[in-house]
């Protein structure tokens, strides 16, 4: 199982949000290229990437810092935030980003997802965000009125094959990992065959043991971000616990 570290970017700096409230920022660094670096030299093998700016006002504002990071790299980068339309995919495809995230654009813009997905198809991962039991899109500022399972099913019929399933009800708050909640979440996406990536309130190494019971659902990673800056769970722990 991966663990797969978070840097996210707001005005150019490393920061962690609750909830993904900006007004709930923690600063942990004005390098994030310098991060970057230091998740890949501790033995990441997979970076997760987010610009919240991007997601925020629809359109991904850190174009020098990606660049930067995955010039810095050799491993690979999943990003999200802000990928609204084919232009953007494809100049993150251009820079050498190896995963790209989308969620709002197959909602708002179902047939400029279908024209991303037509051209990266192996490349696209699809979004999951779940508040309060919703759907939510746009910087997480939107809830929507569609069913959970009509999203899955939209996504599926596009042909995306991996999702990224969050608990922002979780996220952020070194509260632990809902378990029962997602184990839910799990039970109505297995039916479509998605490997799944979680995120959201991984806060100890003992919910990295409760996400590693979940491998049923083909649950094949999990993000994670506060609880690695604030240092509630050790890097490299936690790759002991994944790989046993």
């Amino acid at each position: 199982m991966l663990i797969i570290p978070a840097v996210d970017l707001h005005q150019g700096k490393c920061v962690r949000l609750t909830q993904g409230r900006l007004d709930q920022e923690i600063v942990y660094s004005n390098d994030p290229v310098f991060i970057a670096r230091l998740w890949q030299s501790r033995g990441a093998k997979l970076l997760h990437l987010i610009d919240l700016d991007g997601a925020y006002v629809g359109c991904v504002q850190h174009w020098s810092i990606i660049r930067d990071i995955r010039k810095s790299l050799s491993i690979p980068i999943q990003f999200g935030g802000g990928v609204r339309n084919f232009r953007t995919v494809k100049e993150l495809d251009k820079i050498g980003v190896d995963r790209i995230i989308i969620s709002t654009v197959i909602i708002n813009n179902p047939d400029e997802a279908k024209k991303i997905i037509t051209e990266f198809k192996g490349k696209i991962i699809a979004a999951v965000d779940i508040k309060e039991d919703k759907l939510a899109i746009g910087g997480w500022k939107e809830e929507i009125p569609i069913d959970i399972k009509e999203y899955l099913q939209k996504i599926s019929q596009l042909g995306i094959k991996e999702i990224i399933l969050t608990d922002i009800d979780r996220e952020g708050l070194l509260q632990g990992f809902g378990y029962e909640k997602i184990k839910g979440l799990l039970e109505e996406i297995k039916n479509f065959g998605f490997e799944v990536i979680l995120s959201g309130g991984i806060t100890s190494l003992a919910d990295i043991e409760k996400v590693k019971a979940l491998k049923e659902y083909k649950v094949k990673g999990v993000i994670i971000g506060k609880a690695l800056y604030a240092e509630t769970i050790i890097f490299e722990e936690a790759m002991k616990v994944a790989e046993m």
